[in-house]
């Protein structure tokens, strides 16, 4: 019990103001080196300006998101694997910009943990650095919060929040799909951010042993595969969009290929995916394996190795197929747009593969 004329101080309560600023110090080179046109990335003041007019814009539209990691954060705490849950923090946010048309400007982030480690946030700053390289946007500012009692020690949690901007005309809307329109899949980098409740669900009941080679992949370790970061699609997608070739995007997120795909469809028209136009990732078949998801489940669950979904006129696919592989993505043509009610239906020859969604029933009843 503390004496009646104890003098308290912050640092006694479990917060240090010097920890905080020793990681606003560390980071400072990192987020200089996201500097672009429009921001000079350099932190300190009570806020971030951005020059649109720098940037090149003329009549643009500001695009706004924001998101987190999810649990995935846990098994990064648990194992240790700090280094890529930033990029995952800015790939969340900036993937959803590019869906609508929009070149990501500037990013800032949210760190909030019980008591500050700076090593580890300054692992993670690291990787929100990376991941706005990445996407071609400055990190201009953030928030760090030293939060005793609301945290268990060691955990911390990440919020991010994107703009982005794009000129009026070639804002990405419903109405530019068309029946006969296709459907390309850019490849994903593995189960991204979500899923990961079920994923460690699946540790635990099975009793995987993360740090050894994988069941289905002996040259890679379960952990290794489990965090890979999240693939930002920004720089190869935005050239094309500004080109007016690209209909639609969708990030193909919580909710897997059945849900995503139709929030960028008008009411008549309907997706329809082959799911033997790609190879499902070894991880995806094992996580449906070690877990005996129904199929249907699985495709509202998890990417299926799909990232990003890419609906463009038929004529112009092996153009623009063309174009992203030499931009680095692997691309698989994976369905095509007809006429019908607004949802997705996912099948192929397996019996592991078959599933459909009515959007108009579900969400606009």
């Amino acid at each position: 019990m503390a004496s009646a004329d104890e003098s308290y101080t912050y640092a006694k309560a479990g917060v240090s103001i010097a920890a905080g600023n020793a990681l606003v110090k560390a980071i400072g080179p990192l987020a200089k080196s996201t500097a672009r046109p429009g921001a000079n990335a350099e932190l300190g003041g009570f806020g971030g300006f951005f020059d649109l007019k720098a940037a090149g814009y003329s009549d643009p539209l500001l695009v706004a998101a924001n998101d987190g990691v999810g649990t995935k954060l846990k098994l990064a705490i648990d194992s240790g694997r700090h280094d890529g849950v930033g990029i995952d923090l800015v790939a969340m946010c900036v993937n959803d910009l590019i869906v609508q048309g929009a070149e990501p400007l500037f990013f800032l982030d949210y760190f909030a943990c019980a008591k500050l480690d700076t090593g580890v946030a300054e692992r993670v700053v690291a990787g929100i650095a990376e991941g706005c390289k990445l996407a071609g946007c400055a990190l201009i500012g953030g928030e760090t919060a030293e939060m005793p009692g609301m945290y268990a020690e060691g955990d911390y949690d990440l919020a991010g929040f994107a703009v982005g901007a794009v000129e009026r005309d070639r804002v990405l809307t419903a109405d530019k799909v068309a029946a006969g329109d296709v459907i390309l899949g850019l490849a994903s980098s593995g189960v991204h951010s979500n899923g990961y409740s079920l994923v460690r669900r699946l540790a635990a009941d099975k009793g995987w042993k993360l740090n050894r080679p994988a069941l289905f992949d002996p040259e890679q370790i379960l952990i290794d595969a489990l965090m890979a970061p999240t693939r930002i699609y920004v720089k190869p997608l935005l050239p094309l969009i500004r080109a007016g070739q690209i209909h639609a995007l969708a990030h193909i997120t919580g909710g897997g290929l059945l849900e995503n795909v139709p929030r960028v469809l008008p009411a008549d028209l309907h997706a329809e995916i082959d799911a033997d136009a790609w190879e499902q990732p070894r991880l995806m078949a094992f996580l449906q394996a070690q877990g005996n998801i129904e199929p249907e489940e699985f495709a509202r669950t998890f990417n299926c190795g799909i990232g990003m979904a890419v609906v463009v006129a038929a004529d112009a696919v092996e153009s623009i197929t063309a174009a992203l592989v030499e931009a680095g993505e692997t691309v698989y043509r994976i369905g095509r747009i007809l006429a019908g009610p607004r949802g997705c239906t996912v099948k192929g020859s397996a019996e592991t593969w078959s599933a459909r969604s009515d959007w108009s029933a579900t969400h606009e009843a």
